[in-house]
């Protein structure tokens, strides 16, 4: 069993910034690429960034430049840090991994329940 835990979302003002964190726990032999997606009210799952176990980053057009992801494999952990933010960005926020466990040598995927990111004035 694999675990992934948002942390780290609130309310923030337009131009403000939050620092999302990602824990994942359990039966983790390796994770392998791992990435934030978001979904606001009435709209579709879409990417925001992903990150390689070789810290290989990709950013969605709307985010780039503002935000920034990063892991820390050590620690099983991953991060975004967002700037300047925009009432566009308000979402709830999913971390999604791929993760090789003991049961299964093939990476699986793995999401976690999401942390609402709310920018309002």
């Amino acid at each position: 069993q694999v675990h992934l835990v948002e942390s780290g979302g609130g309310l923030v003002q337009p131009g403000g910034s939050l620092r999302l964190s990602c824990a994942a726990s359990g039966s983790i032999v390796s994770l392998y690429a791992m990435g934030w997606y978001r979904q606001a009210p009435g709209k579709e799952r879409e990417l925001v960034a992903t990150i390689t176990k070789g810290d290989d980053t990709n950013y969605a057009d709307s985010v780039k430049g503002r935000f920034t992801i990063s892991r820390e494999n050590a620690k099983n952990a991953m991060f975004l840090q967002m700037n300047s933010l925009k009432p566009d960005d308000t979402a709830v926020y999913y971390c999604n991994a791929f993760v090789i466990t003991p049961q299964n040598l093939k990476p699986g995927d793995y999401w976690g329940r999401g942390t609402q990111v709310t920018v309002s004035a």
